[in-house]
């Protein structure tokens, strides 16, 4: 899922480049924005990068390239609202320890948590809510608290042996120790999963792949959401 300035960004290279074959400039992208900086601009066109929408060509100003348009897309339609700001509901859970190396558990000891959607490994998008959406998940995963599960989309945590399409269970808090990887709500709208550091009175969100930037912010806008606990992958 793309947030909608992600969308209006990429339809807007689209357009121009079919019909001019020239990328627009950032101030260009920033006014047909309505963003009142280009630091916008710059975050939006990473976050399409990371997950594979554009292609930025190297030694060539303004050089960009759409790879693909999203599956969902009408010509003639505004894409959809953006979703509410992430608060997820989740299933309190009080589940016994299991010592490690313990056998996986069967389907009686699977505890269903609520899926929520996709969460970028890269550039933050808005994270989808999804009631009627849950994933069975081994007890073992599992200590007391309260758990939720999200749909990794995105490379930028591949390093920490985070990949596309898995799916990561996450305890729900509100803090959590520099060098975490955390799901992070920033500016009470946007979620990423990324390693937590901290940076003086600054809060550094920091990929695991070098091909991506480690984003920092002012503590006040970023509010940790959980910590990762676990990973589910399919073959």
């Amino acid at each position: 899922m793309l947030t909608r300035k992600q969308y209006e960004l990429l339809m807007f290279i689209d357009q121009r480049l079919r019909a001019t074959g020239v990328s627009p400039s950032f101030d260009e992208m920033k006014d047909a924005l309505d963003l009142k900086s280009k630091s916008g601009i710059h975050r939006l066109i990473t976050g399409l990068e990371e997950r594979g929408f554009i292609r930025r060509l190297a030694h060539r100003a303004r050089a960009l390239e759409v790879l693909r348009l999203p599956d969902n897309r009408a010509d003639s339609a505004p894409p959809p609202a953006p979703a509410r700001p992430f608060s997820p509901t989740v299933i309190k859970g009080s589940f016994s320890q299991v010592l490690t190396g313990a056998p996986i558990a069967g389907p009686a000891d699977a505890v269903a948590l609520p899926l929520y959607g996709k969460i970028a490994a890269g550039t933050p998008i808005e994270a989808l809510r999804d009631h009627s959406t849950s994933i069975d998940v081994p007890a073992a995963l599992l200590g007391s608290g309260n758990h939720y599960a999200l749909t990794v989309e995105g490379d930028s945590m591949i390093d920490a042996g985070i990949l596309d399409g898995d799916v990561v269970v996450v305890r729900s808090c509100d803090l959590a120790e520099a060098g975490t990887i955390v799901v992070a709500l920033i500016d009470d709208s946007e979620v990423t999963l990324k390693r937590l550091r901290r940076k003086g009175g600054s809060i550094a969100l920091e990929p695991a792949n070098k091909k991506y930037e480690t984003r920092i912010f002012p503590p006040d806008r970023v509010k940790v959401q959980g910590r990762l606990v676990g990973l589910l992958r399919s073959y």
